[in-house]
């Protein structure tokens, strides 16, 4: 993958018929992580570690800083981790691809300065199974 503008990593959310962007990000962050089952025994080949294909849990993790699109869409995130609620999230990530899926809003921060606007830290948790996209 080339470089990129971080900028043009989008975050966007399913509002019942398609995904729109519902913020202007300034940082982000995509993760995804694996669990590894350990099966090493007595036997394992010179007691080298043995790990079992295919097992344990994958998950995706997104987070993000900066400042609401509109009124809309800061009430849409604060409506989803108030109610625990999970929904169809989209990160776009240029030259690369989109992951698409459920996810749960985990974490909500909001912040400012007495002369600058009100930011805010957004943390998301894959809720199932997620999909990627080359573009």
């Amino acid at each position: 993958m080339a470089a990129q503008k971080g900028k043009d990593l989008l975050l966007r959310i399913f509002n019942g018929t398609a995904y729109e962007a519902v913020a202007g990000l300034r940082s982000k962050r995509l993760a995804f992580n694996a669990e590894t089952v350990d099966v090493t025994d007595a036997e394992s080949v010179g007691r080298w570690r043995e790990l079992l294909g295919g097992a344990g849990v994958q998950r995706a993790s997104v987070s993000g800083a900066g400042i609401f699109k509109d009124a809309v869409s800061d009430g849409l995130v604060r409506g989803a981790f108030f109610n625990a609620s999970i929904l169809s999230w989209q990160i776009v990530v240029p030259g690369f691809g989109t992951v698409t899926g459920p996810f749960q809003a985990t974490a909500l921060e909001y912040s400012g300065q007495h002369n600058g606007e009100v930011m805010f830290e957004l943390a998301l948790e894959s809720a199932g199974p997620i999909s990627f996209g080359a573009l």
